[in-house]
C-alpha cells in the first residue's frame, strides 16, 4: 500500500471522485444535488490517493474552512478493498497533512445513511458536533470534529 500526497489534477483522483460521486448518488437518493454542489473538487491542493499494487484504490483530501479549520472532503474506498484499513490510513495521512500545515482542528461531514463512515470517524476520535456552514439545518447529515495534535 503506498499513499502520495497530490493535487485535485491527479487522473487517478478524479477517476475515484467519479465512483464516489455515483455511490453517494444511490445512498443519498434526492438529496444528492444537494450535497454535490459543495463537493466540487475545483483546484484541491491536499489530496491523498491511496494504490494498492500500483491501482488507485482510495483518496481523501481537505481544504481550509477557516484559518486554523479544515474541513475533509472526499473519502473514498473502492467496495472491494473496504475494511483493509485503507481509509484509516488516508484518514491519518490527511490529519499530519493538515498539522504540517497549521491547522489544529479537522471537521467533516458525512450523511445519516453513512453508517460504516460514522463508525470508522469515531473510532478515530472524531465527536459529533452541531451541524455547521451549509448543513446546518440539514437532518441528513452528521458534523464532526476532531482536535489534531
Amino acid at each position: 500500500m503506498k499513499l502520495i500526497r497530490t493535487t485535485s489534477d491527479n487522473t487517478d483522483f478524479q477517476q475515484l471522485v467519479i465512483q464516489l460521486d455515483h455511490y453517494l448518488k444511490i445512498v443519498d437518493g434526492e438529496d444528492h444535488e444537494f450535497y454535490a454542489q459543495f463537493n466540487k473538487t475545483g483546484m484541491m491542493k491536499n489530496v491523498v490517493v491511496c494504490y494498492e499494487n500500483g491501482v488507485a484504490v482510495g483518496c481523501g483530501a481537505f481544504k481550509e474552512y477557516e484559518i486554523h479549520t479544515a474541513e475533509i472532503k472526499r473519502m473514498f474506498v473502492l467496495p472491494e478493498h473496504r475494511k483493509k484499513g485503507i481509509a484509516s490510513k488516508i484518514l491519518a495521512e490527511l490529519e499530519v497533512w493538515a498539522h504540517e500545515e497549521k491547522y489544529t482542528t479537522c471537521i467533516l461531514e458525512t450523511g445519516i445513511m453513512q453508517q460504516p463512515a460514522i463508525s470508522l470517524y469515531q473510532t478515530l476520535g472524531y465527536s459529533i458536533i452541531e451541524n455547521y456552514g451549509q448543513y446546518k439545518d440539514v437532518e441528513n447529515s452528521i458534523c464532526m470534529k476532531k482536535d489534531l495534535k
